[in-house]
C-alpha cells in the first residue's frame, strides 16, 4: 500500500487569481518544494487558498480547515518568497500554525524561477543565512528555473 499524504497549500493573497498551475506542475514532477516527497508517494491536495491578505487573516482559520481534511503539511507557495516585497510574516505564518494546529509547514511549492531569482539577486533582497534556509526548498537548478519563467 502507498503512502498516503496529504497537503494544503496557501498563496500570498497578492496572487489570489493564480490558477496554481505552476504549483500543480510541480507537485506532479516532485520539484521544488515537492522533492520531499517520493515519486511512489501519493500526495493528495486537499486545500488551496490565500493567506487573506496582509496581515494574513486567513491564516488563523484555514489551516483548521485543511487539518480536519486530513491535511498533515502545509505548502506556502512560492510567491510568498518571490514577490516583491517578500512576505515579511513568513516565519510569523509557519511557527503559528506548527505550534496552533500541530502540522508541518514547508515554505515553498514551485521552483523558484530565473526571472525573480534575477530580480532578487540584483536587488539583494535574499543576502542572508535566513534567506538561505527560507529559499532552499525551492532552489533548483538553472534549466529548470527556465522552464518555471
Amino acid at each position: 500500500m502507498k503512502k498516503k499524504t496529504r497537503i494544503g497549500i496557501i498563496i500570498c493573497d497578492r496572487y489570489r487569481n493564480c490558477a496554481g498551475g505552476k504549483c500543480f506542475r510541480a507537485l506532479q514532477n516532485r520539484e521544488g518544494a515537492f522533492d520531499i516527497y517520493d515519486q511512489d508517494e501519493d500526495v493528495e491536495l486537499v486545500g488551496y487558498t490565500s493567506c487573506g491578505g496582509c496581515p494574513g487573516g486567513n491564516i488563523e482559520y484555514a489551516p483548521e480547515e485543511m487539518k480536519r481534511n486530513g491535511v498533515k503539511v502545509v505548502h506556502f507557495a512560492t510567491g510568498f518568497v518571490v514577490g516583491y516585497p517578500p512576505c515579511p510574516y513568513i516565519d510569523h505564518f509557519q511557527k503559528f500554525i506548527e505550534d496552533k494546529y500541530k502540522m508541518k509547514v514547508v515554505v515553498g511549492t514551485h521552483p523558484i524561477p530565473q526571472k525573480y531569482l534575477l530580480t532578487h539577486t540584483n536587488l539583494c533582497t535574499w543576502e542572508s543565512p535566513e534567506w538561505d534556509d527560507i529559499i532552499r526548498p525551492t532552489m533548483a537548478d538553472e534549466k529548470t528555473r527556465l522552464a518555471y519563467d
